[in-house]
């Protein structure tokens, strides 16, 4: 059953399989190379549940405390024997975590690490003069806790995950635990879902930008013709009325591109009466009073006008397709932050 849910996670988010981007093995232990793009990755669920699937037990490093630095509270890193990861500072110190992951996966001890101002390691200081603590644990593959993250993620539920290295809880809300210093607590949150409506080289761009984000990518276009779609992205070839029906939950982002007042229409429509947490359409400012009139025409009961943002995109000058992308991919960011705000990151008594 675990496996099951584990599998449909790891389909659903299309982890790569995992590979060896550590390099310069050492006396059996791992240096990380001055390259090091899996730091790209804030979201370490892929890899903790590839590791369910693998049969391995992982090493878990997480920020619990932090004063200066580029990642907030919360942020992780998944280590194994061999591979690594997530991010914790600029390069400060992930290697020098990863040489004590290896401690842990050996004993099963968890160990916190102090870095920069008060830490025993006077050897590395932090260029921002602050404070880094960190948890390491090691999390075995059939820990039940893995179990709740992959169903709450499968299911597009908020995970709240905590742990002091030797007692751990996920549940889909805080579950009252008295949290003190030293305590790892991070909110997963579904990932984005984007869905696309259109076909033109604009609404690849956008499709394309979320993809690269991490977010989960849908084309809607009921006229494309049959084959893949370019760069890999998914094409949803149902009306748009039951794409979007299905799909728009509150974790999801809708952006509409098909360049056709009917066709844009009929994709706002479904979308303003869902509970996507964003909703834009690409057009000129002049026109949006005209756009509002027909959406008014076609549903006289919406009531979610408000809702819509048009023209699409950060006002950041764009013009060509893949700088509509940026700009587009920019507002759902911000718009994201504000429902991100909303959940509650910092709610264990401490």
């Amino acid at each position: 059953m675990q496996a099951r849910a584990t599998r449909a996670f790891l389909r659903a988010t299309r982890c790569p399989r995992p590979k060896a981007l550590l390099e310069d093995f050492t006396g059996g232990l791992t240096i990380m190379s001055n390259w090091f793009p899996n730091g790209l990755e804030d979201d370490v669920r892929p890899h903790m549940l590839a590791c369910v699937l693998q049969r391995r037990h992982f090493a878990l490093a997480t920020l619990v405390a932090a004063d200066g630095g580029p990642r907030p509270v919360g942020a992780q890193m998944v280590l194994t024997e061999e591979e690594s990861w997530g991010f914790l500072s600029g390069g400060c110190i992930e290697a020098d975590v990863a040489l004590h992951a290896q401690d842990v996966l050996a004993t099963a001890e968890p160990r916190a690490l102090v870095y920069g101002r008060g830490s025993p390691f006077i050897d590395m200081r932090l260029p921002c003069g602050g404070r880094l603590e960190i948890l390491v644990e090691r999390v075995s593959y059939d820990d039940p806790t893995l179990l709740r993250l992959a169903k709450l993620t499968n299911h597009r539920q908020p995970a709240f995950w905590v742990s002091n290295g030797r007692v751990r809880s996920c549940g889909p809300q805080p579950l009252g635990l008295r949290v003190g210093s030293g305590w790892a607590a991070r909110v997963y949150l579904p990932v984005v879902r984007l869905l696309v409506a259109g076909s033109d080289p604009f609404a690849l761009a956008i499709g394309r930008a979320g993809q690269e984000l991490g977010w989960e990518v849908r084309l809607l276009a009921p006229h494309a013709r049959e084959g893949p779609a370019p760069f890999g992205l998914e094409c949803d070839r149902r009306p748009f009325n039951s794409a979007i029906s299905r799909l728009a939950d509150r974790w999801t982002a809708v952006a509409v591109a098909t360049h056709d007042s009917e066709e844009d229409t009929a994709a706002l429509v479904p979308a303003l009466a869902s509970d996507a947490f964003f909703i834009g359409a690409l057009g000129s400012r002049r026109r949006l009073g005209e756009r509002r009139d027909a959406l008014k025409r076609a549903d006289p009961d919406a009531t979610g006008l408000g809702r819509l943002r048009s023209p699409l995109g950060l006002p950041i000058g764009a013009r060509n397709p893949r700088e509509v992308a940026v700009a587009t991919v920019a507002q759902i960011i911000e718009a994201f932050s504000e429902v991100d705000s909303k959940v509650e990151h910092h709610s264990y008594d401490g």
